[in-house]
């Protein structure tokens, strides 16, 4: 079934290549609902009561190299896959596209269930990079005003990481003769390298990942490409795409060098804090709506590298706080995803309507689109935390947990929750209060179609937030197997 998943989007974008042009949207949507139906059938089959992975299909593919084509899927990868066949049929309805642009977003799809399932470095590099040159394209294809620049700056940044990764990979295959993950961990927990060498293959896996995250100080393409990108780009970068650090970080970086993690512990979490409350300042200073939640996109995956180096670089607290800790990142990944697509398209949509999206080119929505004013609220309340929505079940997981372990990171990255509400106050006040400015005068509020886009997600958000178990069952024993590993 995983093989299955990763090429019916390849599927759909060679047919795209035949299709009309007219209908290029709807079939690639019509290709969504097939990979959506075969994640369903993925969920109902996976057993949320055992730990390690499952539906494995393994077979040689360079054995000279030790590259097998290895997928299977564990908790956190059955999350992923869950989360992107969520966001990216939410970004086709997001825009009217050219049939370029879907088989590229198709292909990225593919690479994106390639890469949360492969279990083989050679096969997961292959796919990580494959996510990357759709990423490209679109911002340099279809972007806006600086795309040239915005995309070059994407490129190199995480080409560098990307090759940093590979030949940190290629040294510990030399040192151990394997690239299989789960052979990699189990020789991670003694030391999977030594003396230098092992400090220069951490640095360059960890600058591969931090670069994707991205983890302060490599961030500084994101605002740029996400700004530059289009709507339905931006909506995949943020909600999918930069999940990938995240995955890299639990998947590879932290069972393969614990020691090395644990001796840079006050320093990663310093990364983490500065990420937390330098981005949530720069958002607060943005006058770019999509500069702004782009910012915010660094400030809450910062809220993941916090839990994720709590656990793993303090001093081991206790199984519950660990747990705690590690469930709030995995269901902060999810909730992430879904809320800042859904502030992407509310801007997407203002920009639509009024051709800006500066936040002083717009003034008091309220009286002449109270629908999209509630509804792009909600989103904004889900984004800084507000409980009842989806964003509160992981800060206050991550913050509980983190508290217990590395109490000082944590007193002074709660500065960022604080910040990110101001923004988001400062935000709501010049779009939605005071006078009616006269370009906004014509505005139409939400029609019919965008209607069906945005009220199912809404539910989810405050499904999410008010009854989250259901996506709690599919990581639980996940995370109670990585706490033990990391107790």
């Amino acid at each position: 079934m995983i093989t299955g998943l990763i090429f019916i989007p390849l599927a759909g974008a060679l047919l795209l290549s035949l299709a009309p042009r007219n209908y290029a949207r709807e079939i690639a949507l019509g290709f969504n609902v097939f990979s959506a139906l075969l994640t369903v059938m993925l969920w109902r089959t996976f057993d949320t009561g055992a730990p390690g992975l499952q539906m494995v299909e393994r077979h040689p593919w360079i054995p000279a190299i030790g590259a097998e084509y290895l997928v299977g899927i564990d908790g956190l990868s059955l999350l992923l896959v869950l989360l992107t066949s969520l966001i990216i049929p939410f970004a086709f309805l997001a825009q009217r596209m050219s049939r370029g642009f879907c088989a590229v977003m198709l292909v990225m799809q593919s690479a994106l269930y390639g890469t949360f399932t492969a279990q083989n470095f050679v096969l997961w590099f292959l796919f990580y990079e494959m996510s990357l040159i759709p990423a490209f394209l679109l911002i340099k294809l279809w972007g806006g005003e600086n795309r040239d620049r915005a995309a070059t700056k994407f490129f190199l940044y995480t080409f560098l990481g990307s090759v940093a990764m590979l030949l940190s990979f290629l040294g510990i295959y030399f040192a151990r003769g394997t690239f299989d993950f789960a052979a990699l961990a189990d020789l991670g927990k003694n030391g999977l390298l030594t003396g230098n060498v092992a400090w220069l293959a951490f640095a360059g896996v960890f600058l591969g990942l931090a670069v994707k995250v991205p983890l302060f100080p490599f961030h500084t393409w994101l605002p740029d490409a996400y700004e530059s990108a289009p709507v339905g780009a931006s909506m995949v970068l943020t909600g999918v795409l930069s999940k990938m650090g995240v995955y890299g970080f639990v998947r590879l970086l932290l069972p393969l060098f614990p020691n090395e993690i644990k001796t840079l512990g006050p320093w990663l979490l310093g990364l983490a804090v500065c990420s937390i409350v330098f981005a949530s300042l720069a958002a607060w200073a943005q006058s770019d709506l999509k500069r702004m939640i782009a910012y915010l996109s660094v400030n809450h995956l910062g809220y993941c590298m916090l839990g994720l180096f709590a656990v793993t670089a303090s001093a081991a607290g206790p199984l519950i706080d660990t747990q705690a800790a590690l469930s709030g990142v995995f269901i902060q990944i999810f909730n992430h995803g879904i809320t800042a697509a859904a502030l992407f398209y509310y801007v997407g949509l203002l920009e639509q309507r009024r051709g800006l999206r500066g936040i002083d080119d717009f003034g008091g929505l309220m009286q002449r689109t109270p629908l999209l004013c509630g509804w792009m609220s909600v989103a904004m309340f889900s984004s800084l935390g507000l409980p009842g929505v989806n964003g509160f079940i992981g800060e206050f997981l991550i913050f509980k947990g983190s508290f217990a372990m590395a109490a000082s990171f944590t007193a002074v990255a709660v500065i960022g929750l604080l910040v990110t509400a101001i923004a988001f106050m400062r935000a709501m006040q010049a779009l939605f209060s005071g006078p009616l400015v006269e370009s906004c005068s014509a505005f139409p509020d939400l029609q019919r179609s965008e209607k069906l886009v945005i009220v199912p997600v809404t539910l989810l958000m405050f499904a999410i937030g008010i009854a989250p178990q259901f996506i709690f069952n599919v990581f639980n024993t996940t995370v109670a197997h990585m706490a033990r590993l990391f107790a």
